[in-house]
């Protein structure tokens, strides 16, 4: 299957470039022109050319990369009830053609600790490679506890040897409290930073953490839409 890689990369320099080099060609014309004309005795009108070109170009390109991580995902069912792929304390409206699945490790597995961060542990793996992008939404549950969403998430990312620059805000999953976390990663395997999001949210059966990755910083915002639809539809179970 060809996979289908973000295109967010470079839109706005080639814009640019696109721009001024166009600009560039009118300024060397009418400089050719004038110079012709004043050798023939006459002049040459000199077109006028937009200077304000370049910056609606880059403002067209900010607000088409805001729109997409506005956009909401069209819905493919939804994930956490009973009978679902995974059986949640939280339901959400799941991404068309992501598959999730169950997360379900035995103690002494060899890849337990990776399914650990912080104060949770990994329940639910949503893959997007069958929707065309690489990377997972991954769903995390913890205890019972009296920890707020906020500090649920900075023990989650606190245990993450590869975060750093992460910023914290409170919203809304739903009608219900949470806080949501930017932070940036890196990716060992490409020896690059990437972007990575979660949010987290109390149930009377534990935390709930959602976080979405990413191969590269490309990949999570083609993803984005999938996190918001998420964040949106998000209920208790």
């Amino acid at each position: 299957m060809t996979m289908t890689r973000g295109t967010g990369r470079g839109r706005v320099p080639a814009a640019l470039a696109a721009v001024t080099a166009a600009a560039a060609m009118a300024l060397a014309g009418c400089s050719s022109s004038a110079g012709k004309g004043a050798e023939d005795g006459g002049s040459a009108p000199v077109p006028a050319v937009s200077s304000s070109a370049p910056a609606k170009a880059a403002e067209k390109a900010g607000a088409d990369k805001a729109g997409a991580e506005a956009a909401v995902a069209a819905k493919g069912g939804r994930l956490g009830g009973a009978g679902s792929a995974c059986e949640l304390p939280v339901t959400f409206d799941l991404t068309a053609r992501w598959k999730p699945k169950a997360i379900e490790l035995e103690p002494d597995s060899i890849l337990a600790d990776l399914a650990e961060q912080g104060t949770v542990k990994m329940v639910c793996e949503i893959d997007a490679k069958p929707a065309g992008n690489i990377g997972f939404l991954r769903v995390w549950q913890g205890e019972a506890s009296e920890d707020d969403p906020q500090a649920v998430l900075k023990a989650f990312v606190e245990d993450d040897p590869n975060a750093s620059e992460a910023a914290y805000t409170q919203v809304k999953a739903g009608a219900l409290a949470a806080a949501e976390v930017r932070y940036t990663g890196h990716s060992e395997l490409l020896e690059e930073s990437k972007s990575e999001r979660a949010f987290a949210v109390s149930t009377p059966d534990g935390p709930v953490v959602v976080h979405l990755g990413g191969m590269d910083t490309d990949e999570h915002t083609a993803m984005l839409p999938a996190f918001e639809l998420a964040k949106k539809s998000l209920k208790l179970g």
